[in-house]
Order: structure tokens, then sequence, then C-alpha cells
């Protein structure tokens, strides 16, 4: 009787219609000793479920951070400001300085005065740069007289 019953629950678990307790009743039965000749044949495939449940991963597996790819991101904030950029230029071309203010002067005496504070400026932050050229020739006279 119990033979038959292994038998039908065999065929069930292998429809996959087998429930819990089935299963369970499968692998007892397949776990001892007393299994019939012509089911010996299912018992290895019982006892390594059986034997699997029990194993368990002890190697340590060394954890490497992970990688974060930017690119996406990047790519999302470059679409973003030239969307703003765009857009302000059209705000401006469309709200911003009328045509008819150009930024000129009417008093040509005005005109000159701003112009010569504009060209001091320049002249300010190019003499500033050329200062900055000076300490480089100096680093590479140095260097040349070192690694002669």
């Amino acid at each position: 009787m119990e033979l038959d019953r292994i038998e039908i629950l065999l065929e069930k678990y292998f429809q996959g219609e087998t429930s819990i307790a089935e299963e369970k009743e499968l692998k007892n039965y397949f776990s001892s000793s007393d299994v019939a000749q012509h089911l010996e044949q299912y018992k290895p495939m019982f006892g390594y479920f059986s034997q699997a449940k029990q194993e368990q991963f002890t190697a340590k597996v060394a954890l490497t951070p992970k990688k974060r790819n930017y690119t996406t991101w990047l790519s999302i904030a470059a679409s973003v400001v030239v969307m703003l950029g765009v857009s302000f230029y059209v705000y401006n071309a469309s709200f911003g300085n009328s045509k008819d203010d150009l930024g000129t002067f009417d008093d040509p005496e005005l005109a000159f005065k701003e112009t010569q504070k504009a060209l001091d400026l320049i002249s300010t932050n190019v003499n500033t740069g050329i200062e900055s050229m000076s300490y480089i020739s100096e680093y590479q006279q140095s260097k040349d007289k070192i690694f002669k």
C-alpha cells in the first residue's frame, strides 16, 4: 500500500504537482533503508537533496567596491546644462536687451573714459599673466642648471 502511494507521489513529483508535505514524505522514504528495488534509481536524487540542504558555503569572498559609472549622470547633467544655456540664450534674445540699447555713449568724453577703464583692466590682467610667466622662466632656468 505504501509502495503504491510512493509511486503516485513520485509521478506527481516529476510533474511538479506535489506539496511540501508530500515531498518531505518522499525524502523520508528514500532516506530509509527499505526502498523498493525498482525505485532504487531515485534514491541518490533525494539523498542529494538532503545532502545539499545541509551544505553551507564557508569560503570567504573578498568584496571589491563596485565601480560606479558616472557616464550616465554626466550625460544627463550635460544635457541639462545645454538646455539651460539654450533657454537663457533664447530668453535674452527675445526679452533681453532691446535693439535700441547697444551700450553706446552719447558723450564722447564719457565713452573715452570708459574705454580707458576697460583697456586699463585688460592691461592689468595681462601684466599679471606676464608676472606668472616670469616665475615659470625662473623655474625653467633653475631646472636647466640642476639637470644639465
